[in-house]
């Protein structure tokens, strides 16, 4: 099957904070020289859902708050789609587990079975949804992307041991907060940051999401905050 490369695909990013309350720092790669999207540019882990995603079985939800913001101005139930999808980008680019220590209910699926063969099941409660943003037109790769934020107390293991990593991200490292601009980084991730920046010691979930929709005709910066938003077309 032919995939449409111009499509808006559904999207995950994780922000995972370390030390928050003393000296807060980001996980972060950087991607590929010769990558189609944001080439040479320090990220934090991230892709696309897969149709697969929206059928693992999580041994836990995330916040109810969180579920509702997903469900503003989206097709519906992609919230455990969108979990999996950021957990398994997560592992699969940086070798964390996101998870509790218990067995699946069914065999994982292949890109899960590294994840399964460690003892553990997805887990989303400390997922957090800060962020939406869609890719403006005219790029290679267009995304609907959610950023999600998750302390790291909630990794499983040695939060330093990249080892299971695949190589799609380079140089993956605990970034200083306050350092992080120092860094080449796309504008979306900017934006993101000061977001993060501004809720560094809140460990409770936003009651409202901001959300920057780009548009043909325009860019709109939204707050996702449980009330009915203006159509987009």
């Amino acid at each position: 099957m032919t995939v449409d490369k111009t499509a808006i695909r559904d999207a995950a990013t994780v922000i995972v904070l370390r030390d928050r309350m003393t000296n807060p720092s980001i996980l972060m790669g950087q991607r590929g020289a010769k990558a189609a999207f944001m080439p040479n540019k320090f990220v934090f882990p991230g892709g696309a859902v897969d149709k697969e995603d929206a059928e693992i079985p999580l041994a836990s939800d995330m916040p109810t708050l969180c579920q509702d913001r997903l469900a503003e101005r989206s097709e519906s139930n992609l919230q455990n789609a969108l979990a999996a999808a950021a957990i398994r980008e997560l592992w699969e680019e940086t070798g964390l587990v996101l998870g509790h220590p218990e067995a699946w209910p069914t065999p994982a699926p292949l890109d899960w079975a590294g994840f399964a063969d460690l003892g553990y099941r997805p887990a989303a409660e400390a997922l957090q949804f800060v962020f939406r943003a869609v890719t403006p037109p005219g790029r290679p790769r267009r995304f609907d992307a959610r950023f999600f934020l998750v302390d790291a107390s909630a990794i499983q293991g040695d939060l330093d041991d990249f080892s299971r990593a695949s190589d799609e991200l380079s140089h993956l490292q605990w970034v200083p907060l306050q350092r992080a601009r120092e860094f080449d980084l796309p504008f979306i991730t900017e934006v993101v940051l000061a977001e993060i920046t501004a809720r560094v010691t809140d460990t409770s979930p936003p009651t409202s999401v901001p959300f920057l929709l780009n548009r043909e005709e325009e860019s709109l910066f939204l707050k996702l905050k449980g009330y009915p938003m203006p159509e987009s077309d």
